[in-house]
C-alpha cells in the first residue's frame, strides 16, 4: 500500500512537472471541428520534413506530395523511405549535424518536424537538441513556417491523454521522453520563427477519417486517440493557415 501511494504521488508530481515545463498558450475554449482541405489551398511550397521515415513522417511526405508541395525528406537511412515522386527529394544526414541541417534548409519555404525515437530512457534530451539545430537553420535561412509535433500530456494539456497514460504509461515508460518534448516546446517558444506546435493524442495506425477535433482537446479520464494520417493532414494544414500561429493545438478524434 505504501509503495502504491508513493507511486501515485510520483505520477501526479510528474504530471504537474510536465504541465509547468511545457508551454501554456491561449487557445479558444471550444474545440474546433476541422476537415482536411481539398482543392482550396495555397500554391505549392517547398517543405522540408524531419522524421520522414517514421509512421507519421511517411504520411506527411505522402500527403504533402498529394497536395502539390515539393517535399524534401531529411533522413538518416534512405532505405526506410520507399516512396518515390518527381517532387520528392531525399537528403541523407543526421539531425544533430548542424552543417547538414543548414545545408538541407536552403531554399525551403516551410519545415515540418515529426522527430521521435524508441530509446525512451535516453538521457541528454536528443529531441530538444535536434530541434535547436533545426531552429538555428530556420532562423538563418529565414524559412517562413516551422511546424513541430510534440504530444498531448505536457504544458496546458497535461493529463489530457487519459488516466491510463497519466498514471501508468508516462510515469513508467515515457517520463524522459515527454520531459524531452517539453524542452522542444521551450526551445521553439524562445525562437524568432513563425511556429505552430501540434500536440496529437495517442497515435494509432488507422485509416484517416478526414475529421478531427483541434484546440483544447483530450480527456482526463478516457484515452484520447487519433490516426497518424489525420495528424499528418493537420500538420500540413498549418502551412496554409495562421489560425494556430504561435500556439499549441491538441488534435484528437
Amino acid at each position: 500500500m505504501r509503495f502504491l501511494l508513493l507511486y501515485l504521488l510520483y505520477a501526479v508530481a510528474l504530471s504537474v512537472g510536465l504541465a509547468i515545463a511545457g508551454l501554456r498558450t491561449r487557445r479558444s475554449a471550444a474545440p474546433a471541428a476541422s476537415a482536411a482541405p481539398g482543392a482550396a489551398r495555397k500554391s505549392r511550397q517547398r517543405v522540408l520534413v524531419f522524421g520522414a521515415t517514421g509512421a507519421t513522417g511517411r504520411e506527411v511526405v505522402r500527403q504533402g506530395l498529394e497536395r502539390g508541395h515539393r517535399v524534401t525528406a531529411f533522413v538518416r537511412n534512405p532505405a526506410k523511405l520507399t516512396q518515390s515522386h518527381p517532387d520528392l527529394t531525399v537528403i541523407t544526414g543526421n539531425v544533430h549535424d548542424r552543417s547538414a541541417v543548414l545545408a538541407a534548409m536552403k531554399e525551403q519555404d516551410a519545415v515540418i518536424s515529426v522527430l521521435g525515437h524508441h530509446a525512451y530512457y535516453a538521457l541528454g534530451q536528443p529531441q530538444t537538441r535536434a530541434t535547436q539545430n533545426i531552429l538555428r537553420a530556420v532562423e538563418s535561412e529565414r524559412v517562413g513556417r516551422f511546424v513541430c509535433q510534440t504530444s498531448l500530456g505536457i504544458g496546458d494539456s497535461a493529463g489530457r491523454l487519459g488516466l491510463l497514460y497519466t498514471l501508468f504509461v508516462i510515469p513508467t515508460v515515457l517520463a524522459l521522453y515527454f520531459w524531452d518534448k517539453t524542452g522542444q516546446e521551450r526551445a521553439i517558444a524562445r525562437s524568432r520563427v513563425d511556429w505552430v506546435i501540434v500536440r496529437p493524442a495517442a497515435l494509432i495506425n488507422a485509416p484517416a477519417r478526414g475529421r478531427w477535433k483541434a484546440g483544447d482537446v483530450g480527456s482526463f479520464l478516457v484515452m484520447a486517440r487519433v490516426s497518424r494520417a489525420d495528424v499528418a493532414s493537420f500538420l500540413l494544414d498549418q502551412l496554409e493557415s495562421d489560425r494556430y500561429l504561435r500556439s499549441t493545438p491538441g488534435v484528437c478524434w
